[in-house]
């Protein structure tokens, strides 16, 4: 099985500018996330960014960097520049890991990348892990997701999904000793032909809402498969509390 990653970086986060440059142990930020990208058995590894100073850091520890506009909305168009830059195949796997993502285990961006494969009928493939507390569960930057039973996304949502009538009328402070509660995990793998046509839809009335890119998927009738990651993601970095998390662990 050959699958690239690509991983979008944009420097002007908001809650955190110049985000990929952060230093984590000696590192920028991206060289971290790269490097999990390279242990995860990918034929090729690129840093799509819309700032020249990421791309010369990338340059300079080696990455295969490309520049893409700076008015993308989104990491998923940004994706869709680069695979259309790069000339992949429509055919072509190809993983989004986004550069937030330093701790990213190299083991689930391989397998992301081998469940789509293994479930050709779906249009992405992506990962979850049980909610174990119910502060997460009620927390609405955690986004939950329910599944069939063959592991088809039903619905993605910062809501309590399912909600357990009878538990939740009770106390909401607990989870009920039966509950089953998913997070999603913001790792996906496409064909390089969807990724196309993905960024052709409108955005979709759910998605607007919810403020969740994968519900257009769903709106427009395509399948995203979803499997329980082998291994915990660890953490990803959107605020600098964040990000002392995650040096203190990689120290």
């Amino acid at each position: 099985m050959s699958f690239s990653v690509i991983i979008p970086a944009r420097y002007a986060s908001t809650r955190l500018p110049g985000k990929p440059l952060v230093d984590i142990a000696g590192k920028p930020m991206i060289r971290h996330v790269y490097e999990r990208a390279l242990q995860s058995g990918a034929s090729r590894v690129c840093i799509a960014t819309d700032d020249e100073r990421i791309a010369e850091v990338a340059a300079g520890f080696g990455a295969e960097a490309i520049m893409t506009s700076a008015a993308h909305p989104s990491g998923t168009d940004r994706l869709a520049e680069a695979v259309a830059i790069l000339g992949l195949e429509d055919d072509h796997v190809v993983v989004n890991l986004q550069g937030d993502e330093p701790m990213m285990p190299p083991s689930l961006i391989h397998q992301v990348a081998e469940d789509l494969h293994a479930h050709p009928q779906a249009a992405v493939a992506t990962l979850c892990e049980r909610i174990a507390t119910a502060a997460e569960l009620f927390d609405p930057h955690v986004v939950k997701v329910v599944m069939n039973q063959a592991g088809d996304a039903l619905y993605f949502s910062r809501a309590v999904i399912p909600w357990d009538r009878e538990a939740f009328s009770v106390t909401t402070e607990t989870l009920p000793e039966k509950a089953v509660h998913y997070r999603h995990i913001g790792l996906y793998a496409y064909h390089a032909g969807f990724i196309k046509e993905y960024v052709q839809w409108p955005a979709s009335p759910l998605e607007q809402m919810e403020s969740l890119e994968q519900l257009r998927v769903l709106w427009q009738g395509r399948g995203i498969h979803v499997t329980v990651a082998a291994e915990h993601p660890g953490q990803a970095v959107d605020t600098a509390e964040d990000l002392k998390r995650v040096v203190a662990a990689i120290q």
